[in-house]
């Protein structure tokens, strides 16, 4: 049995296309909740065209960025798990963030649960992004963890969607404060990265009360 948290997986069609293009439900979702802001990136799932480029940037640091290097990281190879999934499972995903004005894939978001109780209904999900150098710093990043959230609450029952970024991070800290995300706090020595424990701010947003 799913949990709480649990996305729905059929809420989109793994590589669905529309006029040509390819249709992100998600971002269907999140322009409904908000239908006053024009995006310049949109959310999908992953296909087999994808694989040459995801490849490439999760074997290279200077794609991931110095706050998401975290060494070798051991993944299942790509063409299979999209095969398998399209990279969104029960308690963890990934999507491709794409510029609206060209198509052209700029990046990853992904989500993975954690827990703060025994019962299900206390899950979170804890997200993540990583965009190409030329698309950082324009904005892309801000929505594209605000779609994301949308999304996640959109398609699953959580009421809390969390992201931890290094201290030093004040980039991805403003991204996140544009997101609607608010600042909880800093975890000491959380994270393990380059050679070293880190502290984190972690930021969330929960469901509005309108929304339930």
């Amino acid at each position: 049995m799913q949990g709480q948290c649990a996305p729905l997986l059929d809420f989109m069609e793994s590589g669905s296309r529309l006029g040509g293009r390819p249709a992100a439900r998600i971002r269907e979702v999140s322009e409904a909740e908000t239908s006053s802001q024009t995006h310049a990136v949109r959310l999908r799932q992953a296909t087999l065209e994808d694989v040459e480029v995801l490849n490439l940037w999760w074997s290279s640091a200077l794609y991931t960025g110095e706050f998401n290097d975290f060494g070798k990281v051991t993944r299942p190879p790509v063409d299979k798990s999209i095969r398998e999934n399209g990279l969104v499972g029960e308690d963890r995903g990934t999507l491709v963030v794409e510029r609206v004005a060209d198509l052209k894939p700029i990046g990853t978001v992904s989500w993975r649960q954690v827990r703060y109780g025994p019962n299900p209904e206390s899950c979170a999900w804890n997200i993540g992004i990583s965009l190409v150098p030329e698309a950082r710093r324009q904005g892309f990043g801000s929505q594209a963890q605000r779609l994301l959230a949308d999304y996640l609450f959109a398609t699953t029952s959580a009421n809390r969607v969390e992201a931890a970024t290094d201290v030093e991070n004040l980039a991805e800290q403003r991204a996140l404060e544009k997101a609607g995300f608010s600042r909880d706090g800093v975890l000491r020595g959380a994270q393990y990265r380059a050679g070293t424990w880190r502290d984190v701010a972690m930021y969330s947003v929960v469901r509005r009360i309108d929304s339930r």
